[in-house]
């Protein structure tokens, strides 16, 4: 790697910089966003797992990888491997990712019946494992990029504007194609924009679980295109130096019992998201939601009306709220980074 792009903590960002790194974000949304979104409710109608049953998978695998990500975050700080610090990692577990995220919705149900359960686990707990090794060090990227904040604040409206096109693939068009692909129950019906009619199927049959697959199949070989040009395009700049004391497991305990702002992040950043895939499971299990039926009673009608629409926009609103009180901001950051550079300059 060039010595002197490495170096150039507060380097201007050209697009390409910005669009390469922001796809990254744009393919781990098509990755994860489909699964938070749509493997729940796809394991208990097409894959015959009772809701409860699907929550608790969530459950496990989300507790796992509260053990399993800070391991991940030490093992790559004490690790350098040739070719970056962190982009070899987009690299070489990005392959297995997508693999793995495709298996998620293999028809396994409907051709061994006996063992859906523990494949439907053990394929979510691996791909949950295996995406921590592309998602932690791509967030550690970010800050190996630039220092400058207004090339930061640049970088952050891209690739949020690129994972918000990957959230409209996912929870508009995804369900949209899974319901063109499948051949089952097929009506004209309106897809909810502009007055459109097309020709859908129904994609909670069991019999649409090969239209699933194949959907996500697609998106998967999208996502590892995307991945691909992050690991060829973006440039490492701000690296750790050699000689830096590295970060041991334990010491990110001891860092989390004393770091209020990490305490905020941990506890309601990674317990939101393990809790919005989880919570509704449970609340549709004590509802009597089942996805074997065409027709759900009232009950579980409810049950579902709560667990899409009214805990996210209380979940949305709690967040706001924590997020105005979180204590670091642009001005401590901007401070934190130019005492980082001094320090390394008076060496």
């Amino acid at each position: 790697m060039d010595a002197n792009v490495k170096n150039d903590e507060f380097a201007k960002l050209s697009l390409m910089d910005r669009v390469a790194y922001g796809l990254g974000d744009f393919a781990q949304n098509l990755v994860f966003g489909t699964v938070g979104g749509f493997l729940l409710f796809y394991l208990s109608t097409v894959n015959g797992i009772s809701a409860a049953t699907g929550a608790t998978i969530f459950l496990i695998v989300r507790l796992v990888n509260v053990v399993w990500d800070p391991w991940v975050g030490a093992t790559v700080d004490r690790r350098d491997p040739k070719g970056g610090k962190y982009l070899p990692y987009i690299r070489n577990f990005g392959i297995p990712l997508v693999i793995l995220a495709a298996m998620l919705f293999l028809p396994f149900g409907q051709w061994f019946p006996a063992i859906k359960l523990p494949f439907a686990f053990l394929s979510y707990l691996a791909t949950a494992m295996i995406y921590s090794f592309v998602n932690i060090p791509y967030g550690a990227l970010n800050a190996s990029l630039t220092r400058d904040n207004e090339e930061i604040a640049k970088l952050t409206t891209v690739r949020m504007t690129l994972a918000n096109v990957a959230n409209l693939m996912v929870y508009t068009l995804f369900p949209l194609f899974v319901q063109l692909a499948t051949s089952v129950g097929r009506e004209s019906k309106d897809i909810g924009m502009f007055g459109i009619h097309l020709n859908l199927g129904n994609y909670a049959s069991p019999q649409s679980a090969g239209a699933w697959f194949k959907v996500y199949a697609v998106y998967m070989v999208i996502g590892f295109i995307a991945l691909m040009i992050t690991y060829s395009k973006t440039k490492e700049r701000v690296l750790p130096e050699k000689n830096q004391e590295q970060v041991k497991y334990s010491d990110l305990f001891a860092e989390f019992k004393r770091n209020k702002p990490l305490q905020i992040l941990g506890l309601f950043f990674k317990l939101g998201l393990a809790l919005g895939g989880i919570i509704p499971g449970y609340i549709n299990a004590a509802t009597g939601f089942d996805g074997a039926k065409k027709v759900q009673s009232a009950t579980a009608l409810m049950g579902v009306q709560w667990s899409m629409v009214w805990l996210p926009i209380i979940m949305a609103i709690v967040a706001g709220i924590i997020i105005a009180k979180y204590p670091l901001t642009d001005d401590k950051v901007a401070e934190m980074n130019h005492e980082i550079e001094n320090r390394r300059n008076n060496k």
